[in-house]
């Protein structure tokens, strides 16, 4: 790993806001192609994922996602439960941002699978949650992202499947309009 890059790394967990966020633009815009380097900085993430600062934790999971093409080793799918819990974050917004970004993880032919039924669980369970029909929401969108990408008919027939667990009809139809 470059001096750069591991001084952005070092700066994703700063306290300055500015720094921190222009080290998160920097390493996302790095990873979103594989590289070399993702072992180096694995285990901080994972580590990070369960930090006291909420920013570090969102930080830490979308960059783990982002990661997931940089994985010979198959390290997800150890570290994935840690980080399909971050969609459980008591901060919202942290959950959120985890959320919107974990089905990068399976455009991973070896990890689509544990993606689609880790989503699929967490639909089910979010129900009585207090965001609950926009967790619902985003995972139906994580599903049709990792459809677009893959184009496997299994992930939409399970998309449509869970919509159809919805029981009030005005979600239900917007759940569906993501796959319009």
């Amino acid at each position: 790993m470059n001096q750069l890059i591991k001084a952005h790394v070092d700066n994703l967990r700063s306290q300055d806001r500015e720094a921190q966020n222009e080290a998160y633009t920097y390493i996302l815009q790095q990873t979103e192609k594989p590289v070399d380097w993702a072992y180096e900085v694995w285990d901080d993430l994972v580590r990070d994922l369960r930090h006291t600062d909420n920013h570090v934790r969102a930080i830490a999971a979308q960059v783990l996602a982002n990661l997931a093409k940089s994985d010979p080793r198959n390290r997800m799918k150890k570290d994935f439960p840690a980080l399909l819990a971050v969609t459980k974050d008591e901060r919202f917004v942290t959950a959120r941002h985890t959320l919107q970004s974990i089905w990068k993880v399976g455009i991973e032919p070896k990890m689509q699978k544990i993606v689609v039924d880790g989503l699929a669980d967490r639909f089910q369970e979010c129900a009585s949650e207090k965001n609950g029909t926009l967790i619902r929401y985003d995972i139906i969108q994580d599903l049709r992202n990792l459809y677009d990408h893959v184009q496997d008919e299994t992930i939409k027939e399970k998309a449509l499947a869970l919509i159809e667990l919805e029981e009030d009809a005005k979600y239900k139809k917007k759940y569906a309009g993501v796959w319009k």
